[in-house]
């Protein structure tokens, strides 16, 4: 048979996906998911990307940085308008898909919680301070007098954590267990020192994260719309 009639199989393709600083976050993103924060290493990220670990360090200079990319990376998937004329409905949206977004990736949270604390504002990853830029905007357009709209974030994300935290903190003992008191183990409290958490058991038992945080976020609006009336808002008489 002649050639033509016998072709060459192709050849079998040996090349690796080419590496850039998305594709290298993105997998220490999906090693932090599935393994936590102590997982993440550059010896590590090589392994799972099937490459040298030197090879990843021009495009995170250490381990620092890859954590820093991996908090931008995360907070990237948090979308804020600051252009929205009704700042709380805005506030109220932006807090649900935080909420969601630590759900997604609860091994990074006490990463965005507790890293910015080791670094000077001016000198955090960018990404990590454009929720902080665009809720200003926000609060600034809306009327916030600049030092107050700070005021507002502070007091704001302050609470979101606290929430996420504790959010991420419920658990049950006893899963099979029907009565609360013994699910949620708190039949070993003494009785006489803690009556209210003991009589809590039912309502502790139901935690309902979304429930909790909307609750919360409506005390906070109501406290700030009713503390900084804005422009063109009725007074009272």
């Amino acid at each position: 048979m002649s050639p033509e009639e016998h072709p060459a199989p192709p050849a079998a393709s040996s090349k690796k996906t080419r590496l850039n600083r998305e594709l290298v976050l993105s997998a220490a993103l999906a090693l932090v998911d599935a393994e936590g924060l102590d997982a993440l290493t550059m010896r590590r990220l090589g392994q799972e990307l099937g490459r040298d670990p030197m090879s990843l360090y021009r495009y995170a200079a250490n381990r620092a940085a890859l954590l820093d990319g991996v908090s931008e990376l995360v907070l990237d998937e948090l979308a804020i308008i600051p252009d929205d004329p009704n700042w709380q409905a805005q506030l109220r949206r932006i807090a649900h898909d935080l909420r969601l977004l630590a759900l997604r990736h609860p091994n990074v949270v006490p990463l965005l919680v507790t890293r910015p604390l080791s670094t000077p504002l001016g000198l955090r990853p960018l990404g990590t301070l454009r929720p902080l830029e665009q809720i200003l905007s926000l609060l600034i357009d809306a009327g916030f007098a600049p030092e107050d709209a700070l005021h507002v974030y502070r007091a704001y994300y302050g609470y979101l954590y606290g929430h996420i935290l504790n959010e991420l903190q419920e658990f049950v003992v006893d899963p099979d267990e029907n009565e609360a008191l013994l699910r949620l183990g708190l039949h070993r409290l003494p009785p006489k020192d803690f009556p209210r958490l003991r009589a809590l058991a039912p309502v502790l038992a139901d935690y309902d994260g979304m429930t909790e945080l909307d609750e919360g976020i409506t005390i906070l609006l109501s406290g700030l719309a009713a503390r900084h009336p804005l422009p063109g808002a009725p007074t009272k008489p």
